[in-house]
């Protein structure tokens, strides 16, 4: 089969082909594991995390992608075979021990042994890939492959982030960067929130029109305030300025939300102009996002199905994924960008 593969570190600002197209064999099943045929993967910026080292893969070469789409073609003694034929997707939760208290809990993005798709095991980004039979979930019937693909991180961690600010109807909500993610955070806004007015910050000024476009009440450059504090706000930036920004933005009692594996360190320096009377006064909270969970995952794309929700799409071949990252890592794409596979 076809794979794009990564062999080792690299910045994709100066080396911009990170990603190797290679011939390799197509992985066989274990015990209770499904091979998946995959139709379509979708581009996430932790993809660029793992290749400019900031969460690297245990061991290379290892094919990226957790944004999967794809359809059952065998699977292991153990595992169900009567999915076979069936489509599912396939998100960044790979495995987990099973055992500790947070997965018995149902918290497994906790656990001391998660394991995540496309970095500690091979990905989307191929024509062929295994995973554990309890980590493929079935797609809506309506979403087409590559519609489908971003709801598989971008969509499910956005879902996760929602929930963690403890948003309600009728609160004001900030999103800060507004790329695959975000912009179906505010789909679903407009869909379960209709009462919450979004306000989005982003530094693109055509991810701000987007955003209008889309419903945003305002939208305004990242180091901008609001016209109004807000009650939370997720922010889905790379960087570490945008944080100490959105801090600026919230009322008293209010919540920020990091939806980020990790962050860049080039201007980590900016932490050091965070003022505790004006920024983290008056009970306001920063709360990271950890992973997603299954239970994200498959309660989304219920979700999804019931407002028949679809994002916006820029599709690439396999082949085109490291201008894929590329595009992705120079800012201002409009929604997610997905790999198809012929």
């Amino acid at each position: 089969m076809k794979a794009m593969r990564l062999h080792g570190v690299h910045d994709i600002r100066r080396e911009p082909r990170p990603l190797v197209l290679e011939e390799v064999p197509v992985p066989r099943p274990g015990p209770d594991q499904l091979l998946i045929r995959v139709l379509a993967c979708g581009v996430c910026h932790t993809e660029i995390d793992e290749i400019e080292g900031r969460t690297p893969p245990p061991d290379y070469p290892v094919v990226p992608g957790h944004e999967v789409v794809g359809t059952i073609v065998d699977a292991g003694v153990d595992a169900d075979r009567s999915r076979i034929g069936t489509r599912v997707g396939v998100g960044w939760f790979f495995s987990s021990c099973g055992a500790c208290r947070f997965c018995v809990e149902g918290n497994e993005n906790l656990c001391p042994d998660f394991k995540a798709t496309g970095r500690d095991a091979d990905g989307g980004y191929a024509q062929y890939m295994k995973v554990p039979s309890g980590s493929a979930f079935p797609v809506p019937e309506h979403l087409g492959d590559t519609a489908a693909a971003p709801l598989l991180c971008a969509g499910a961690i956005g879902y996760r982030s929602l929930r963690l600010t403890g948003v309600k109807d009728g609160d004001l909500l900030g999103l800060t960067g507004f790329g695959g993610s975000a912009h179906l955070v505010l789909k679903m806004v407009r869909n379960v929130y209709p009462g919450t007015d979004v306000f989005v910050f982003a530094r693109d000024p055509g991810e701000r029109e987007f955003a209008l476009e889309l419903g945003a009440v305002w939208a305004g450059d990242t180091s901008q305030r609001s016209p109004v504090k807000l009650n939370s706000v997720i922010d889905t930036t790379p960087a570490w300025k945008p944080v100490v920004e959105a801090m600026r933005n919230l009322a008293p009692g209010g919540r920020l939300v990091i939806n980020a594996i990790r962050k860049e360190n080039a201007d980590r320096e900016c932490l050091l102009t965070l003022d505790y009377a004006e920024d983290l006064w008056m009970e306001k909270e920063i709360k990271s996002v950890a992973n997603v969970c299954r239970r994200d995952i498959s309660e989304f794309l219920n979700l999804a199905a019931e407002m028949k929700l679809s994002p916006e799409v820029t599709e690439y071949a396999l082949d085109e994924a490291n201008l894929a990252l590329a595009r992705l890592r120079g800012g201002g794409v409009r929604g997610a960008g997905v790999l198809r596979m012929l």
